[in-house]
């Protein structure tokens, strides 16, 4: 059964939203970036089955086939941050693909402290993949010819080093759990800093922004498309914080 509904938003960008009923993440996929025959960018792959024993991971593969893709052809997975609902599945990702993996140095660090122990909150088991590199704050090209230029952007808040991506020529922001359809990032968890998520959602609201493409959707929606409705949220959420 495919819980995930497939938006493609740019020639090489699609977003498998999730529409289960249990906790998980919205991923992203970047095709036909990379060189080889691993050329597929995968964000953010989600828990492998959540607290209500839906198959998450199953259904993205399957999404993901109906569009064409395998998952053995990813050849990097881009963690926003290692909450379980984002990051479980990176390890079947990597058994089957090959694929490298990056976060943020921050992030891996309170992964390997204290976010480990959200993995027995959910009753999984922590990946035991390592970073090949570390994403820092600035240009990531991908791939040789027509190169794909992402912004990454250190965006703590929700956890102490999660991360955004920004698509400048595409305008398209992938915000993890900083911020969504009229709502944010929780503060609560260990690592959570209300101050850090405010500074964060006000360096996003800065950016040139067509296609808002949150970690989760909300009772408001989901994506958000259109550059109006984009800063309107952005003005609603900063009411709240």
């Amino acid at each position: 059964m495919i819980q995930h509904s497939s938006i493609r938003l740019a020639e090489n960008f699609y977003c498998y939203v999730w529409a289960g009923r249990g906790n998980n993440c919205n991923a992203s996929l970047l095709c036909h970036v990379l060189r080889g025959e691993r050329p597929h960018v995968l964000v953010d792959p989600g828990h492998i089955k959540d607290e209500l024993g839906e198959t998450c991971f199953d259904s993205l593969t399957k999404a993901m086939e109906k569009d064409g893709f395998r998952v053995e052809e990813v050849g990097l997975v881009i963690g926003t941050h290692s909450h379980p609902d984002h990051f479980e599945a990176v390890e079947p990702v990597v058994e089957r693909s090959g694929a490298l993996m990056t976060l943020s140095l921050e992030e891996d660090e309170f992964y390997g402290n204290m976010g480990k122990h959200f993995y027995d909150v959910f009753g999984s088991k922590a990946p035991a993949v390592k970073p090949f590199f570390y994403l820092r704050e600035g240009d990531l090209s991908l791939g040789a010819k027509n190169k794909l230029a992402i912004k990454v952007l250190l965006t703590p808040g929700h956890t102490p080093g999660s991360i955004s991506l920004y698509l400048e020529e595409e305008k398209i922001l992938i915000s993890g759990d900083v911020v969504f359809a009229g709502s944010i990032g929780r503060t609560d968890f260990p690592g959570g800093s209300p101050s850090l998520l405010r500074k964060s959602i006000d360096k996003l609201s800065q950016l040139d922004v067509e296609y808002l493409v949150p970690g989760h959707s909300t009772e408001p929606g989901s994506i958000i498309a259109g550059k109006d409705k984009v800063a309107r949220n952005f003005h609603l959420v900063k009411m709240f914080i």
